[in-house]
């Protein structure tokens, strides 16, 4: 829930309804329709009376196996020693856009646990390690088409 408003301010009234706002974030394996259905059900069962305003920003998607996220993990295991997940639980991703085209669509940057924050910020080092893993991607990349080209 992003946000909920209600009442008038004065603690001695009882408000006549509730806007509340969700940000829904889902998995390939639910589809849009399958979550208004759900969220429906469970307002039916409570008996409430409701308007609901369907919007999304963007589909989830699942990247493929392939070139690019083999040259992304081996460059991430060469320069930083570390197997990376391949997740998709990073929230809604530009990557949607690309996504629908059928590219592979990996997201790969620094850990930011202060991400939409105040303050927000990443540690200096991990951004010259990003630097060489980049450059470590693109050699990858380079490195598989010239062995591929006759």
């Amino acid at each position: 829930m992003s946000n909920i408003q209600s009442g008038t301010g004065a603690t001695n009234v009882v408000p006549g309804k509730l806007n509340a706002q969700f940000n829904f974030r889902f998995s390939s394996e639910l589809d849009f329709d399958a979550l208004k259905v759900r969220v429906m059900d469970i307002l039916d069962k409570h008996n409430l009376r409701y308007d609901i305003e369907w919007t999304y920003n963007g589909l989830p998607f699942l990247t493929r196996p392939g070139e690019l996220v083999d040259a992304i993990v081996d460059a991430v295991q060469s320069t930083v020693n570390i197997t990376p997940e391949l997740s998709t639980s990073g929230g809604t991703s530009d990557g949607r856009f690309i996504a629908k085209m059928g590219t592979q669509v990996v997201e790969l940057g620094p850990i930011n646990a202060t991400i939409h924050q105040i303050n927000e910020c990443v540690d200096a080092e991990s951004l010259n390690h990003l630097s060489t893993i980049y450059t470590r991607i693109l050699e990858n990349l380079f490195t598989n088409v010239e062995q591929n080209t006759p």
